[in-house]
């Protein structure tokens, strides 16, 4: 088998396990936020809302998360895949030391972690779809970024949806390719709040730091990839 199709295969079979359920602790974990929540300081709610409102405006507008890559033609599809996990490894590395060093301030300082955290997210898209020969200049593959985005952290109601869109691109109309700012705010909200609120308890907020932003990246990177894989490599 080659290694386009052993790949392809790995990626219908992640395309099925996004259709099950989430676990009861991911489901349960809903009130535990809510409670932790309303202690949170609104100043860090209102900073995590205008991160999130300004990623999506420059990721769609302008040239801040592009990082020009040197690409050849002629590399296969398993060398552009090589690349990109060696970058995703570079950006885990590098999301896991920040969320322990702010996350080790409590509050304030865990609260900038957030648009750390998405600036990091968006640079591993936008270098990714480089890799695979995507061209990030044109309106309409950030727009696809930001469904792929969605896609990672969503809720199992919301990912439904944005999987139909993400995995038939070419069919869907451009109507339905329009980015809900609103939504994607209070699902990435709902998706990443435990974690991340627990990591402003100062101390014990660094070890949640280093492990929960591994974690998302990881999360990230493998919801990327065979995002593409599904596109490119389908008949």
């Amino acid at each position: 088998m080659s290694y386009e199709a052993q790949v392809y295969k790995e990626a219908l079979r992640w395309s099925k396990s996004i259709e099950k359920r989430s676990s009861i602790i991911q489901r349960s974990s809903k009130r535990i936020q809510s409670s932790i929540n309303d202690r949170v300081p609104e100043r860090i709610h209102t900073i995590v809302t205008e991160s999130i409102r300004k990623m999506i405006e420059l990721a769609l507008t302008s040239s801040q998360y592009i990082h020009p890559i040197e690409i050849k033609e002629s590399w296969t599809f398993k060398e552009r895949e090589e690349l990109v996990k060696e970058r995703l490894k570079q950006y885990k590395n590098t999301a896991s030391w920040e969320g322990a060093g702010t996350g080790f301030g409590g509050f304030w300082l865990g609260a900038v972690d957030f648009p750390l955290l998405l600036s990091i997210k968006m640079k591993f898209l936008f270098d990714t779809a480089q890799y695979y020969g995507l061209n990030v200049d044109d309106y309409e593959e950030r727009v696809y970024l930001l469904h792929v985005f969605m896609l990672a952290f969503s809720s199992d109601q919301e990912k439904t949806k944005v999987r139909d869109i993400v995995l038939n691109w070419r069919e869907v109309p451009t109507e339905r390719r329009r980015i809900d700012w609103r939504t994607l705010q209070i699902e990435y909200r709902d998706t990443i709040d435990l974690a991340k609120l627990l990591q402003l308890v100062p101390g014990f907020g660094a070890i949640v730091g280093y492990v929960a932003n591994k974690r998302f990246l990881e999360q990230l990177g493998e919801t990327t990839m065979n995002a593409y894989r599904l596109r490119l490599l389908q008949n």
